[in-house]
């Protein structure tokens, strides 16, 4: 079942904030995230209770060690959708301009706390920007988005439920985007090192960690 366009910003707009550092306003908002998934389909609302779940259950100590274990310290969690399909090359920040003129041309006007690519960032900016740019950016990135999606689920982790939640809010996959994903996880991304200090300070839409603006 395809979800409609309220239901789908919902689960963005849950899924971005899941996705974000799981500070004390993260665990405040569990009443407001379990009200907002009891409105969604099944596709999208079974993975996110089953992380709502884990997270009421969890210290929040260990959530965020995990959290930051996970997503800051392994490139292959990296929450950040350039980086698969440009690793750390040139070609990254211009791809990273795209995303800060996509904000721009919304009417957002970005901050500099985060990467503009940042998974939690764009879903934001799907749900409370421009739900079809937003969709498009996703679409644009979907390969890096499953090989994320697989590698949190073979790990074990976590935030896998909330990129099952992601990835049932997209089209089906087609052939052309398995075949990009599976020359993609055979490569990985490319490793031309040069840094990203030309488009630094990076600008984007809302901070993932600080919610809806």
């Amino acid at each position: 079942m395809t979800p409609t366009d309220t239901r789908r910003a919902t689960a963005w707009q849950v899924q971005s904030l899941l996705l974000g550092y799981p500070d004390e306003q993260a665990f405040a908002r569990l009443p407001l995230l379990r009200a907002a998934t009891r409105t969604l389909p099944a596709p999208l609302a079974v993975p996110l209770t089953a992380f709502l779940d884990h997270m009421a259950a969890t210290p929040p100590t260990d959530l965020a060690a995990d959290y930051v274990a996970t997503f800051d310290h392994r490139k292959r969690f990296s929450p950040y959708l350039t980086y698969f399909a440009y690793g750390d090359t040139r070609k990254r920040g211009l791809a990273l301009l795209r995303f800060k003129h996509a904000y721009r041309a919304a009417g957002l006007e970005p901050v500099d706390d985060e990467l503009p690519d940042h998974l939690a960032v764009v879903l934001e900016f799907a749900a409370t920007g421009d739900p079809a740019t937003g969709l498009r950016l996703l679409g644009e990135h979907r390969a890096g988005l499953e090989l994320l999606r697989v590698g949190l689920r073979e790990a074990g982790s976590p935030w896998a439920h909330v990129l099952e939640s992601v990835s049932a809010t997209l089209p089906p996959l087609g052939r052309h985007e398995h075949e990009a994903i599976a020359r993609l996880a055979a490569e990985g991304p490319p490793e031309e090192e040069v840094g990203l200090a030309p488009f630094a300070p990076p600008e984007h839409a809302p901070h993932p960690r600080g919610g809806p603006r």
